[in-house]
Protein backbone atom coordinates (compact mmCIF):
# COMPACT_ATOMS: atom_id res chain seq x y z
CA UNK A 1 0.00 0.00 0.00
CA UNK A 2 1.82 3.26 -1.26
CA UNK A 3 1.75 6.27 1.18
CA UNK A 4 -1.48 8.19 -0.52
CA UNK A 5 -3.47 5.34 0.00
CA UNK A 6 -2.00 4.50 3.69
CA UNK A 7 -3.13 8.02 4.47
CA UNK A 8 -6.91 7.89 2.77
CA UNK A 9 -6.96 4.71 4.66
CA UNK A 10 -6.25 5.95 8.32
CA UNK A 11 -8.88 9.19 7.67
CA UNK A 12 -11.37 7.11 7.11
CA UNK A 13 -10.50 4.50 9.93
CA UNK A 14 -10.14 7.51 12.02
CA UNK A 15 -13.35 8.99 10.59
CA UNK A 16 -14.97 5.53 11.51
CA UNK A 17 -13.75 5.44 14.91
CA UNK A 18 -15.34 9.28 15.58
CA UNK A 19 -18.54 8.31 14.41
CA UNK A 20 -18.64 5.24 16.87
CA UNK A 21 -17.80 7.11 20.03
CA UNK A 22 -20.20 10.05 19.22
CA UNK A 23 -22.63 7.12 18.24
CA UNK A 24 -26.18 9.00 18.77
CA UNK A 25 -29.25 7.29 19.96
CA UNK A 26 -32.76 8.42 18.33
CA UNK A 27 -35.07 5.63 20.09
CA UNK A 28 -35.59 4.53 23.78
CA UNK A 29 -35.23 0.88 24.20
CA UNK A 30 -36.31 -0.28 27.26
CA UNK A 31 -33.81 -2.85 29.01
CA UNK A 32 -31.20 -3.19 26.86
CA UNK A 33 -27.56 -1.68 27.75
CA UNK A 34 -27.78 2.07 27.29
CA UNK A 35 -24.54 4.13 26.85
CA UNK A 36 -23.46 7.37 27.81
CA UNK A 37 -21.00 9.40 26.15
CA UNK A 38 -18.02 7.82 27.45
CA UNK A 39 -19.89 4.80 26.02
CA UNK A 40 -20.05 3.21 29.56
CA UNK A 41 -24.15 2.32 31.11
CA UNK A 42 -25.52 5.02 32.60
CA UNK A 43 -25.10 4.60 36.14
CA UNK A 44 -27.93 6.50 37.68
CA UNK A 45 -30.60 3.63 39.29
CA UNK A 46 -33.88 5.44 41.00
CA UNK A 47 -32.93 8.08 39.38
CA UNK A 48 -35.19 11.74 39.10
CA UNK A 49 -35.12 14.25 36.28
CA UNK A 50 -34.35 17.98 36.84
CA UNK A 51 -35.67 19.94 33.85
CA UNK A 52 -33.24 23.69 34.10
CA UNK A 53 -32.48 25.69 30.82
CA UNK A 54 -34.29 23.27 28.55
CA UNK A 55 -32.14 20.79 30.06
CA UNK A 56 -32.55 17.45 31.16
CA UNK A 57 -30.43 16.35 33.91
CA UNK A 58 -30.69 12.68 35.15
CA UNK A 59 -29.19 12.07 38.68
CA UNK A 60 -29.54 8.56 40.52
CA UNK A 61 -28.03 6.48 42.49
CA UNK A 62 -23.92 5.39 41.60
CA UNK A 63 -23.66 1.72 41.73
CA UNK A 64 -20.75 -0.98 41.70
CA UNK A 65 -19.64 -4.56 40.58
CA UNK A 66 -20.99 -7.47 42.84
CA UNK A 67 -24.13 -8.24 45.19
CA UNK A 68 -22.47 -5.59 47.58
CA UNK A 69 -22.92 -2.90 44.93
CA UNK A 70 -26.15 -1.39 46.35
CA UNK A 71 -24.20 0.26 49.03
CA UNK A 72 -23.29 3.99 48.52
CA UNK A 73 -19.06 3.37 47.87
CA UNK A 74 -19.42 7.19 45.47
CA UNK A 75 -22.20 8.68 45.77
CA UNK A 76 -24.86 10.22 43.68
CA UNK A 77 -24.42 10.79 39.98
CA UNK A 78 -25.69 13.18 37.77
CA UNK A 79 -25.97 13.10 33.33
CA UNK A 80 -27.42 15.71 31.17
CA UNK A 81 -29.20 15.62 27.59
CA UNK A 82 -31.17 17.95 25.46
CA UNK A 83 -33.06 15.28 23.92
CA UNK A 84 -33.58 12.37 26.65
CA UNK A 85 -31.68 9.54 24.13
CA UNK A 86 -28.04 10.55 24.28
CA UNK A 87 -26.66 11.50 27.73
CA UNK A 88 -23.25 12.82 29.20
CA UNK A 89 -22.18 11.89 32.55
CA UNK A 90 -21.64 15.35 34.22
CA UNK A 91 -19.78 13.61 37.35
CA UNK A 92 -21.07 12.42 41.15
CA UNK A 93 -23.10 15.33 42.29
CA UNK A 94 -22.55 14.31 45.84
CA UNK A 95 -20.05 12.10 47.08
CA UNK A 96 -20.08 10.09 50.12
CA UNK A 97 -17.76 11.04 52.96
CA UNK A 98 -14.42 9.32 54.26
CA UNK A 99 -15.19 9.82 57.59
CA UNK A 100 -16.85 7.63 59.77
CA UNK A 101 -18.25 10.51 62.12
CA UNK A 102 -20.19 11.29 58.79
CA UNK A 103 -23.78 9.67 58.49
CA UNK A 104 -22.67 10.04 54.88
CA UNK A 105 -19.86 7.82 55.15
CA UNK A 106 -18.76 5.49 52.32
CA UNK A 107 -20.41 2.21 52.78
CA UNK A 108 -24.24 3.64 53.97
CA UNK A 109 -26.86 2.91 51.80
CA UNK A 110 -28.07 6.23 49.24
CA UNK A 111 -31.41 5.65 47.51
CA UNK A 112 -33.71 7.44 44.99
CA UNK A 113 -32.17 10.52 44.80
CA UNK A 114 -34.18 13.79 43.59
CA UNK A 115 -33.41 17.18 43.20
CA UNK A 116 -35.89 20.56 42.58
CA UNK A 117 -34.84 24.22 42.26
CA UNK A 118 -35.61 26.62 43.99
CA UNK A 119 -36.24 29.81 42.21
CA UNK A 120 -36.26 32.05 45.95
CA UNK A 121 -32.72 31.01 46.26
CA UNK A 122 -31.36 29.52 43.87
CA UNK A 123 -29.78 26.58 44.76
CA UNK A 124 -30.51 23.21 44.20
CA UNK A 125 -31.75 20.36 46.59
CA UNK A 126 -31.46 17.23 46.99
CA UNK A 127 -33.60 14.68 49.26
CA UNK A 128 -33.20 10.99 49.52
CA UNK A 129 -33.34 7.82 50.97
CA UNK A 130 -30.75 6.94 53.71
CA UNK A 131 -29.44 4.00 55.63
CA UNK A 132 -26.61 4.33 58.05
CA UNK A 133 -23.64 2.01 57.56
CA UNK A 134 -24.09 -1.36 58.08
CA UNK A 135 -27.44 -1.04 59.97
CA UNK A 136 -29.57 -2.19 57.23
CA UNK A 137 -32.69 -0.46 56.46
CA UNK A 138 -33.05 0.22 60.45
CA UNK A 139 -32.38 3.71 60.31
CA UNK A 140 -34.82 4.94 57.69
CA UNK A 141 -33.83 8.19 57.49
CA UNK A 142 -34.55 11.04 54.88
CA UNK A 143 -31.35 13.21 53.59
CA UNK A 144 -31.02 16.54 52.16
CA UNK A 145 -28.13 18.71 50.45
CA UNK A 146 -27.56 21.68 48.55
CA UNK A 147 -25.36 23.19 45.64
CA UNK A 148 -25.06 26.15 43.84
CA UNK A 149 -24.84 24.27 40.82
CA UNK A 150 -26.91 21.95 38.99
CA UNK A 151 -24.53 19.38 38.76
CA UNK A 152 -23.23 19.93 42.14
CA UNK A 153 -20.94 19.53 44.29
CA UNK A 154 -23.82 19.13 46.60
CA UNK A 155 -23.23 19.90 50.27
CA UNK A 156 -24.60 17.31 52.65
CA UNK A 157 -27.07 18.53 55.51
CA UNK A 158 -28.18 16.03 57.16
CA UNK A 159 -29.89 13.10 57.91
CA UNK A 160 -33.49 12.75 60.03
CA UNK A 161 -36.57 10.73 60.41
CA UNK A 162 -39.90 13.13 59.90
CA UNK A 163 -42.55 15.09 62.03
CA UNK A 164 -41.64 13.76 65.53
CA UNK A 165 -44.58 14.37 68.11
CA UNK A 166 -46.32 15.92 64.89
CA UNK A 167 -50.32 14.68 63.97
CA UNK A 168 -51.13 14.57 60.39
CA UNK A 169 -53.67 16.35 58.96
CA UNK A 170 -55.83 13.89 58.58
CA UNK A 171 -55.01 11.75 61.55
CA UNK A 172 -56.98 12.87 64.66
CA UNK A 173 -55.88 12.94 68.48
CA UNK A 174 -58.81 10.66 69.05
CA UNK A 175 -57.55 8.57 66.57
CA UNK A 176 -54.12 8.49 67.97
CA UNK A 177 -55.02 8.13 71.03
CA UNK A 178 -57.34 5.09 70.15
CA UNK A 179 -54.41 3.48 68.02
CA UNK A 180 -52.66 0.17 69.29
CA UNK A 181 -49.00 -0.55 69.00
CA UNK A 182 -47.86 -3.68 67.76
CA UNK A 183 -44.13 -4.97 67.44
CA UNK A 184 -44.28 -7.68 64.64
CA UNK A 185 -46.86 -9.37 62.18
CA UNK A 186 -47.77 -12.10 64.90
CA UNK A 187 -49.80 -9.82 66.36
CA UNK A 188 -53.59 -10.47 65.96
CA UNK A 189 -55.10 -8.30 63.77
CA UNK A 190 -52.13 -6.60 62.89
CA UNK A 191 -53.40 -5.13 59.42
CA UNK A 192 -56.30 -3.56 60.83
CA UNK A 193 -54.42 -2.21 63.80
CA UNK A 194 -51.25 -0.78 60.98
CA UNK A 195 -54.30 0.65 59.07
CA UNK A 196 -55.56 2.47 62.30
CA UNK A 197 -52.19 3.49 63.10
CA UNK A 198 -49.93 1.07 64.92
CA UNK A 199 -46.70 2.01 63.51
CA UNK A 200 -47.32 5.53 63.04
CA UNK A 201 -47.73 5.91 67.08
CA UNK A 202 -44.83 3.52 67.58
CA UNK A 203 -42.59 6.10 66.10
CA UNK A 204 -44.50 9.26 66.95
CA UNK A 205 -42.17 10.46 69.25
CA UNK A 206 -38.74 9.53 67.53
CA UNK A 207 -40.32 10.96 63.89
CA UNK A 208 -41.28 9.03 61.25
CA UNK A 209 -39.77 6.55 58.66
CA UNK A 210 -38.54 7.29 55.42
CA UNK A 211 -37.96 5.05 52.85
CA UNK A 212 -38.65 4.89 48.76
CA UNK A 213 -39.46 8.65 48.28
CA UNK A 214 -39.40 11.36 45.88
CA UNK A 215 -40.16 14.98 45.55
CA UNK A 216 -42.90 16.83 43.42
CA UNK A 217 -42.88 20.73 42.44
CA UNK A 218 -46.59 22.34 42.41
CA UNK A 219 -47.44 24.61 39.24
CA UNK A 220 -47.14 27.96 42.17
CA UNK A 221 -43.37 26.47 43.58
CA UNK A 222 -44.55 24.57 46.60
CA UNK A 223 -42.59 21.32 46.57
CA UNK A 224 -43.81 18.18 48.79
CA UNK A 225 -41.87 15.09 49.53
CA UNK A 226 -43.81 12.12 49.42
CA UNK A 227 -42.42 8.99 50.98
CA UNK A 228 -43.25 5.48 51.81
CA UNK A 229 -43.03 4.86 55.73
CA UNK A 230 -44.59 2.95 58.86
CA UNK A 231 -42.43 0.02 57.82
CA UNK A 232 -43.28 0.61 54.53
CA UNK A 233 -47.09 0.10 55.30
CA UNK A 234 -48.38 4.09 54.46
CA UNK A 235 -47.51 6.63 52.24
CA UNK A 236 -47.05 10.18 53.71
CA UNK A 237 -47.01 13.47 51.70
CA UNK A 238 -44.86 16.68 53.38
CA UNK A 239 -45.06 20.39 52.38
CA UNK A 240 -41.49 21.43 52.24
CA UNK A 241 -40.53 24.46 53.76
CA UNK A 242 -40.02 27.59 51.23
CA UNK A 243 -36.18 26.96 50.71
CA UNK A 244 -36.96 23.42 50.58
CA UNK A 245 -34.53 22.45 53.02
CA UNK A 246 -36.63 20.92 55.83
CA UNK A 247 -40.54 19.84 55.96
CA UNK A 248 -43.34 21.81 57.21
CA UNK A 249 -45.71 20.40 60.20
CA UNK A 250 -48.42 19.86 57.27
CA UNK A 251 -48.72 16.19 56.00
CA UNK A 252 -50.76 13.49 55.67
CA UNK A 253 -51.01 9.54 55.50
CA UNK A 254 -52.13 7.96 52.04
CA UNK A 255 -53.22 4.55 51.65
CA UNK A 256 -53.11 3.66 55.28
CA UNK A 257 -52.13 0.10 55.21
CA UNK A 258 -52.00 0.03 51.60
CA UNK A 259 -47.98 -1.27 51.28
CA UNK A 260 -46.69 1.49 48.96
CA UNK A 261 -43.48 2.08 47.72
CA UNK A 262 -41.42 3.29 45.05
CA UNK A 263 -43.87 6.62 44.64
CA UNK A 264 -43.61 8.68 41.31
CA UNK A 265 -46.03 11.71 41.11
CA UNK A 266 -46.96 13.81 38.18
CA UNK A 267 -50.09 16.40 37.33
CA UNK A 268 -51.95 16.81 33.98
CA UNK A 269 -55.53 18.75 33.53
CA UNK A 270 -55.29 19.96 37.05
CA UNK A 271 -54.91 16.31 38.96
CA UNK A 272 -52.36 14.87 40.54
CA UNK A 273 -51.49 11.15 39.64
CA UNK A 274 -48.92 8.71 41.20
CA UNK A 275 -47.09 5.72 40.55
CA UNK A 276 -46.24 3.30 42.62
CA UNK A 277 -45.54 -0.46 43.53
CA UNK A 278 -46.15 -3.40 46.09
CA UNK A 279 -43.54 -5.09 48.62
CA UNK A 280 -41.26 -7.22 47.13
CA UNK A 281 -37.98 -6.48 47.79
CA UNK A 282 -36.25 -6.72 44.62
CA UNK A 283 -38.64 -8.44 42.83
CA UNK A 284 -40.65 -6.80 40.63
CA UNK A 285 -44.24 -6.82 41.26
CA UNK A 286 -47.76 -5.34 39.39
CA UNK A 287 -47.59 -1.43 39.99
CA UNK A 288 -50.25 0.53 41.03
CA UNK A 289 -51.97 4.09 40.19
CA UNK A 290 -53.81 6.41 42.15
CA UNK A 291 -55.42 9.73 41.49
CA UNK A 292 -56.42 13.15 43.46
CA UNK A 293 -57.90 16.36 43.07
CA UNK A 294 -55.52 18.03 45.59
CA UNK A 295 -52.24 16.56 46.08
CA UNK A 296 -52.61 16.62 50.42
CA UNK A 297 -55.94 15.48 49.90
CA UNK A 298 -57.83 12.43 49.38
CA UNK A 299 -55.84 9.85 47.02
CA UNK A 300 -58.20 7.54 45.08
CA UNK A 301 -56.72 4.01 43.39
CA UNK A 302 -56.96 3.14 40.37
CA UNK A 303 -55.32 0.21 40.05
CA UNK A 304 -52.90 -1.68 37.82
CA UNK A 305 -51.78 0.99 35.16
CA UNK A 306 -49.81 -1.92 32.65
CA UNK A 307 -51.66 -3.11 29.79
CA UNK A 308 -50.12 -6.58 28.23
CA UNK A 309 -49.45 -9.88 28.98
CA UNK A 310 -50.41 -11.61 32.37
CA UNK A 311 -46.21 -11.32 33.14
CA UNK A 312 -45.90 -8.32 32.17
CA UNK A 313 -49.00 -6.64 33.78
CA UNK A 314 -47.85 -9.02 37.11
CA UNK A 315 -43.90 -7.03 36.88
CA UNK A 316 -44.86 -3.85 35.66
CA UNK A 317 -42.97 -5.21 32.41
CA UNK A 318 -39.64 -6.45 35.55
CA UNK A 319 -39.65 -2.61 36.55
CA UNK A 320 -40.30 -0.91 39.47
CA UNK A 321 -41.17 3.06 39.08
CA UNK A 322 -38.76 6.10 40.34
CA UNK A 323 -40.21 9.10 38.34
CA UNK A 324 -42.51 10.80 35.65
CA UNK A 325 -40.86 13.19 33.27
CA UNK A 326 -42.93 15.41 31.35
CA UNK A 327 -41.20 16.02 27.95
CA UNK A 328 -40.18 19.68 27.03
CA UNK A 329 -42.01 21.60 24.56
CA UNK A 330 -45.25 18.79 24.15
CA UNK A 331 -48.19 19.19 26.02
CA UNK A 332 -49.55 16.46 28.30
CA UNK A 333 -46.85 14.21 27.19
CA UNK A 334 -44.96 12.54 29.88
CA UNK A 335 -42.41 9.59 30.33
CA UNK A 336 -42.38 6.50 33.14
CA UNK A 337 -38.82 5.70 34.65
CA UNK A 338 -38.56 2.34 36.26
CA UNK A 339 -35.82 -0.25 37.23
CA UNK A 340 -35.05 -3.44 36.09
CA UNK A 341 -32.90 -4.58 39.47
CA UNK A 342 -29.99 -6.92 38.95
CA UNK A 343 -28.80 -6.98 42.87
CA UNK A 344 -26.80 -9.96 42.34
CA UNK A 345 -24.43 -6.92 40.14
CA UNK A 346 -26.28 -4.04 40.76
CA UNK A 347 -24.46 -1.79 38.08
CA UNK A 348 -25.96 -3.67 35.31
CA UNK A 349 -29.55 -2.57 36.38
CA UNK A 350 -31.82 -1.38 33.25
CA UNK A 351 -33.57 1.12 32.78
CA UNK A 352 -37.35 0.75 31.65
CA UNK A 353 -38.82 3.91 30.18
CA UNK A 354 -42.12 3.90 28.29
CA UNK A 355 -44.82 6.53 27.31
CA UNK A 356 -47.77 6.98 29.87
CA UNK A 357 -50.72 7.04 27.97
CA UNK A 358 -54.54 7.64 29.07
CA UNK A 359 -57.56 5.13 28.76
CA UNK A 360 -61.06 6.31 30.32
CA UNK A 361 -59.12 9.05 32.67
CA UNK A 362 -57.08 6.77 33.98
CA UNK A 363 -53.14 6.50 33.15
CA UNK A 364 -51.75 3.11 31.58
CA UNK A 365 -48.74 1.96 30.42
CA UNK A 366 -48.46 -0.97 27.56
CA UNK A 367 -44.89 -2.42 26.38
CA UNK A 368 -42.87 -0.80 24.19
CA UNK A 369 -39.76 -2.76 22.20
CA UNK A 370 -38.53 0.15 21.09
CA UNK A 371 -40.03 3.80 20.46
CA UNK A 372 -39.53 7.52 20.04
CA UNK A 373 -40.74 10.94 20.98
CA UNK A 374 -42.68 11.22 17.82
CA UNK A 375 -45.15 8.60 19.72
CA UNK A 376 -46.73 11.74 21.44
CA UNK A 377 -47.19 13.35 18.33
CA UNK A 378 -49.83 10.57 17.32
CA UNK A 379 -51.36 9.82 20.21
Amino acid sequence: MNKKNLLIYFITFSFTLIGYSQKKYTSFKPGTLWLDNNDKHINAHGGGILIYNNTYYWFGEHKTSGSTGNKAMVGVGVYSSTDLYNWKDEGIALKVINDTTSMLQKGSIIERPKVIYNKKTDKFVMWFHHELKDQGYTAALTGVAVADDITGPYKYINSFRLHAGILPLNFSKKEFEAAEIIQDRKDENWKEKVIKGAYFKKDFEVGQMSRDMTLFVDDDETAYHITASENNQTLHISKLADDYLSVTNEYIRVFPGGRNEAPAIFKKDGKYYMFSSGLTGWKPNPGKSAVADDIMGEWKSLGNPCIGTEKEEATTFWSQSTYVIPVIGKKDAFIFMGDRWTPKNAIDGRYIWLPVEFENNKPVLKWQSEWDLNFFNNN
